[in-house]
């Protein structure tokens, strides 16, 4: 093989790696958010004493998360024979996000229980709903990120 062919070769296979790297780097822009490390805390009202359903989760999206949106409902609830939607997330409640990493940003999600609120609420098992939206408009909808108990 002449120089020359050895040459156009080995030029044709970079360009060919690099257009298939550019290929992997835009097809992982497109990717939508991530959600890792959910979790929910619930504690009842305890006297004069509110209680709080605090959750949290590590949301990650190449384009930057522009907006986690939250939804505590009971298991025995009609969402548990119709799965929640994102249409039906636009209305829920959203957390408050502090970056963590270049793509990251860790969601809180804090509101108090009343005693009033306690009482009227379904008891056992509730599921904890987030939808979370990138910059580019992608979003994931995670309809029983995590869970927790009322007693």
């Amino acid at each position: 093989m002449s120089r020359r062919t050895v040459l156009l070769s080995v030029t044709a296979a970079v360009a060919a790696l690099g257009g298939a790297g550019a290929f992997a780097l835009a097809y992982a822009g497109e990717q939508p958010p991530m959600l890792e490390e959910s979790k929910a805390r619930y504690t009842a009202p305890d006297g004069d004493r509110d209680g709080a359903l605090v959750f949290t989760t590590e949301a990650t999206a190449s384009s930057g998360v522009k907006d986690v949106r939250v939804l505590a409902w009971p298991a025995d609830s009609p969402f548990a024979d119709k799965e929640l939607t994102a249409k039906d997330m636009a209305t829920a409640e959203p957390a408050v996000c502090e970056p963590s990493g270049e793509d990251t940003a860790r969601c809180t999600y804090t509101v108090a229980v009343t005693a009033a609120d306690a009482a009227e609420s379904p008891r056992g098992l509730w599921h904890v709903a987030v939808l979370a939206r990138a910059g580019d408009g992608s979003t994931t909808l995670n309809p029983k990120a995590t869970r927790f108990n009322v007693g």
